[in-house]
């Protein structure tokens, strides 16, 4: 079992195309009416876009944010701030500006807006990287995080292939070292894969053809993903060697990223084995570090620091900075190693593919493809994803050429065998013979290997002010019975009675009349309705409505954990690898509304059993809630002899201008 902790971090995201008209809501949303806007000469049309939306509220300008963030540009901003009484500050650039806006506030304690035209990610982190007298030094504080973000694809489209390769690299960057992170855990990991897959996939597209407006919404959202990577787990020896080149021999921030990458990757890879094959195979390489290199000499980027200017004899000085000050890395690090991938770097060198070890039993692991047969596997994969190049819809060509490339790269990292490849054939083979219209098998399989989960995470939790969302899971049926106010789901079924007091708001807090509410669950024995042949018509589910107050109030039982299908191929599998297919007791809702995001969540009995070890992996801390026990009068005076259950729930749901554009 792997342990972990994952902290969000709470900025409100507004992503989309056209999203700089929303800016002055945002900043009256904030409760501000006096901005410093923020920004630079090489945005200044961008700039005056915002200068625009804001208006009069707008006390003063700064555009003189510098790279590295120099202590003595913030003091001179800072003057500007306290002149004009500023309540507010707007940020409209790329890193530069974002860290000033970050220092003003760490500072003053303002709230920040920021507008990314770049893909550097560092909008949504609480980290600030500051430089005073040659020296760069970051520091984190809840203080820095912006509270706003407003992603407006048109801010990018300007931006030059070149700076717009070394950004989406940085960004890159941020993923690569989060999942090695001592702090990784698995929803910082299927961020980072993310963020490495979109990023590889639309870059080409984007040099091909820089107005191409699909590949830069795709590298926008890497840019956002791979900034919450970077604000919530520690990043190790990359960031720290660029840190150290760009703040002492002010070298260009995103292209020292980019050179520097695929030699971090390759120094720490020895120590970072498991991490390197997933980056592999959201490349769609056979060896990560080389993988990279090629992808960013591909794209025309820099792949070396002389180019950038560093001087040779610089390198060694360099070194010793880097290694002076301890911090968390997967492999040791000693000034003659990092020296050594200094000159590398300086010098273009590509990564060397680490040579295939010498013949072994196939047990413990599998032994990595000889280089001709590395190869020749890259060709046929080359060949499958060519032959995908006319397919009319771009967004299926991406996802069929990506999934080719994780296929293939499985295989060949694994040495999957005939046999292998027969046994995966026949329980997918099983698994499609017994889905049925009531019995989805494919949903279960996709639940229990923690799919739903993170589709689940990456589409439906984009505002952090909403309650969770959680996966659909395979028995809900569409068109359950309409109930009234004060109406019975159960309809007789035995069980523990349980009355639900719902209210249904939007994120300020304002109640939603006439959400329409489905809710559904299994019985106390732990079956749903449509398990039961025997049962005639639906039950333990309803259709509800909220009142003019958001209000929605039912009876029900209380639910009770229960055994996921298990008796077909994915019950077969569970017991394969002994993991028990229970989930935890839980009642299921999905809630729509004009106007008003879908929510679909599951609400979950505190203290159930196995809410530490939910068999799809479902149970969100947000959704774990007292089912309390009573005894006696109930609210609407129904007669009840024994115990009974009350629940009282508010959820909150995203008005459609408050999410991310779909």
């Amino acid at each position: 079992m792997r342990n972990f902790v994952y902290t969000s971090h709470p900025s409100r995201i507004v992503f989309g195309t056209g999203t700089v008209s929303q800016v002055r809501e945002e900043v009256e949303r904030l409760g501000c009416s006096r901005v410093l806007l923020l920004s630079t000469p090489s945005v200044a049309k961008a700039a005056a876009r915002v200068r625009d939306v804001l208006g009069d509220v707008i006390v003063a300008e700064f555009d003189g944010a510098t790279m590295h963030t120099p202590v003595e540009v913030t003091e001179r901003a800072l003057d500007v701030l306290r002149e004009h009484s500023a309540d507010c500050l707007v940020a409209v650039g790329g890193g530069s500006t974002t860290g000033l806006a970050k220092a003003l506030a760490l500072r003053t304690d303002l709230p920040q807006l920021i507008l990314p035209t770049t893909y550097a990610g560092s909008e949504v982190t609480p980290v600030l990287g500051e430089t005073q007298d040659g020296r760069k030094t970051t520091v984190a504080s809840p203080a820095i995080l912006p509270e706003t973000v407003v992603y407006d694809v048109e801010f990018t489209l300007g931006l030059p292939v070149g700076l717009s390769v070394t950004s989406a690299v940085n960004a890159m960057a941020h993923a690569v070292e989060a999942l090695y992170a001592p702090q990784a855990n698995p929803v910082i990991d299927a961020m980072a894969l993310d963020v490495i897959a979109l990023s590889a996939r639309a870059l080409p597209t984007l040099v091909a053809e820089p107005s191409d407006t699909a590949a830069r919404a795709d590298l926008l959202r890497a840019a956002w993903l791979a900034g919450t990577c970077l604000g919530s787990v520690g990043m190790g020896l990359h960031h720290k060697l660029c840190h150290t080149l760009g703040g002492a021999f002010d070298l260009a921030h995103a292209a020292t990223h980019t050179v520097i990458l695929p030699h971090a990757m390759a120094y720490n890879a020895p120590a970072a084995r498991d991490a390197m094959s997933r980056i592999a195979g959201a490349l769609g390489v056979p060896d990560a570090p080389s993988g990279m290199f090629d992808l960013i000499t591909s794209l025309g980027g820099p792949t070396s620091l002389r180019e950038l200017g560093m001087a040779e004899a610089d390198l060694p000085q360099a070194a010793r900075l880097a290694v002076a000050t301890p911090y968390p890395n997967p492999r040791e690090l000693t000034p003659t190693g990092i020296e050594s991938l200094l000159r590398d770097a300086w010098q273009s060198r590509r990564p060397t593919v680490p040579a295939a070890p010498t013949p072994a039993p196939r047990t413990p692991g599998p032994a990595a493809p000889a280089a001709h047969v590395a190869s020749d596997v890259e060709r046929l994969t080359a060949q499958v994803v060519e032959s995908f190049a006319d397919a009319p819809d771009p967004r299926g060509r991406q996802l069929l050429s990506d999934l080719v490339r994780h296929l293939h790269h499985f295989v060949t990292s694994n040495d999957v065998t005939e046999s292998e490849w027969e046994q995966a054939i026949d329980f997918l083979t099983r698994t499609g013979q017994i889905s049925t219209s009531t019995r989805q098998e494919f949903v279960l399989l996709s639940d229990t290997l923690g799919v739903s989960s993170i589709v689940d995470l990456l589409t439906h939790s984009r505002t952090p002010q909403t309650t969770p969302s959680a996966v659909l899971g395979p028995f809900y049926t569409d068109g359950p019975p309409e109930t009234a106010q004060g109406g019975d789901i159960s309809q007789g079924v035995a069980g523990t009675p349980l009355w639900a007091d719902i209210l249904i708001t939007d994120t300020d807090g304002r109640p939603v009349p006439d959400a329409v509410t489905d809710v559904w669950q299994a019985n106390k024995d732990g079956f749903y309705d449509v398990q039961l042949p025997e049962l005639d018509g639906p039950v333990l589910r309803g259709r509800l409505r909220t009142d003019a107050q958001g209000r929605l109030r039912f009876w029900t039982t209380l639910p009770a954990e229960y055994p996921i299908p298990d008796d077909g191929p994915v019950g077969q599998l569970l017991e394969a690898v002994e993991r028990h297919p229970y989930r935890a007791p839980h009642l299921h809702f999905m809630i729509s509304a004009a106007g008003h995001q879908r929510l679909i969540t599951q609400l979950f009995v505190k203290g159930g059993h196995y809410i530490d070890s939910d068999t799809v992996f479902g149970v969100k801390e947000g959704l774990i809630v007292d089912f309390t026990r009573q005894v006696g009068p109930t609210p609407d005076g129904r007669a009840v002899d024994g115990e009974w259950r009350s629940l009282q729930f508010t959820f909150r749901i995203a008005r459609l201008a408050d999410g991310p554009a779909h």
